[in-house]
């Protein structure tokens, strides 16, 4: 069952580092350029499930990307909820609690990591196992990095070491029968199909 992950194009609070969980922040230009360019990516694959966070930046980069009319919204595909670090940098958040990582402390107001990873399990187990299944879900940094921990059946501090790029493209698969990352991160050029199993 491979699983597409791709986060957003560039908003203006992403190019400044700003923690951006449900505050509707549009992409910018170069976002909608980056969205556009998804279609190389993902052109000529096929999907039988294409699910997108409820937020605007998520679904106007699935539409841009060729999806628009083809996908469903997901609430449990929203981004981490902040809290009170809404809208802060790290740095700012660092400031008002030194030595914070939002992987281990979560944010007051907002979500654990471990509810974030709860989540994106039950996420995934909302989808269909079949190997040949094919799903695209259009996401957030953070919500798409639990995603990918709760495939491996890691645990939620592994998501400290995923990074997710505006605009990019990852793949989850599978490796002699056990869940894996096929691809990681992937900001050009076409994709082949992924491995059924």
């Amino acid at each position: 069952m491979p699983i597409y992950l791709v986060r957003h194009g560039e908003t203006a609070w992403t190019l400044t580092g700003r923690h951006t969980g449900a505050t509707e922040v549009p992409l910018t230009a170069e976002g909608v350029v980056q969205a556009e360019g998804l279609r190389a990516l993902l052109g000529g694959l096929s999907f039988d499930r294409v699910l997108v966070s409820p937020r605007e930046r998520a679904r106007r980069t699935a539409e841009l990307a060729g999806f628009a009319g083809r996908f469903e919204v997901a609430p449990s595909l929203a981004e981490y909820g902040y809290g009170e670090y809404e809208g802060l940098t790290s740095a700012e958040i660092q400031l008002r609690r030194p030595g914070w990582e939002l992987w281990r402390d979560g944010c007051p107001g907002g979500e654990t990591p471990d509810e974030v990873l709860e989540r994106a399990r039950r996420l995934l187990g909302e989808l269909n196992p079949a190997p040949a299944a094919r799903t695209l879900l259009f996401g957030h940094g953070h919500i798409l990095r639990a995603v990918a921990a709760a495939y491996l059946g890691e645990p939620v501090g592994i998501c400290r070491h995923l990074m997710v790029k505006v605009a990019s493209v990852s793949v989850l698969g599978q490796e002699h029968g056990l869940p894996a990352i096929e691809s990681w991160d992937l900001v050009h050029g076409p994709l082949r199909p992924a491995a059924a199993g």
